[in-house]
């Protein structure tokens, strides 16, 4: 089921599509349907017009290829009709193009890599060198007080 915002962006996204789905008089006959799934499958959004010549109005129409279909009538205006089906072709073509944005995103500059590289490298041997020194000097200290007391 689509939310009234969803519809409202494919009503939207629907505006600039040329109808491709034409219902004559023969109805939401079979071939009719078959024309239908092959488009979904391709586009997920599908303009349609129902001829005069047709027996039936485009929420007819519509409804009849809906249920025929299983996708989801979007809008109706006189004799124009927009169904939309979610294709998984198409959800995997999205998915793979967003994989790659993704990836060209990700894009490491080496010069910045190596320099932050370096920085921690400095970072841990003067933590390294801190902690020798500080030790150093409590062996010093300690020996000092051993010193102190034994004279």
């Amino acid at each position: 089921m689509l939310t009234s915002k969803q519809r409202a962006e494919l009503r939207a996204q629907a505006n600039s599509l040329e109808t491709t789905l034409m219902v004559g008089k023969g109805g939401a006959a079979e071939n009719v349907i078959l024309e239908a799934e092959k488009l979904l499958d391709a586009r997920e959004l599908v303009k349609g017009r129902v001829l005069e010549t047709a027996m039936m109005t485009a929420r007819e129409a519509s409804d009849a290829i809906c249920e025929a279909t299983g996708a989801e009538g979007v809008s109706t205006v006189g004799a124009t009709f927009v169904i939309y089906r979610k294709s998984a072709k198409l959800e995997e073509a999205r998915k793979a193009k967003e994989k790659v944005a993704a990836a060209a995103k990700k894009k490491v500059n080496p010069v910045r890599a190596g320099r932050q590289r370096r920085r921690a490298q400095a970072k841990a041997e003067k933590e390294r060198r801190d902690q020798y020194f500080h030790d150093e000097a409590v062996k010093a200290a300690i020996e000092r007080r051993k010193q102190f007391y034994q004279d």
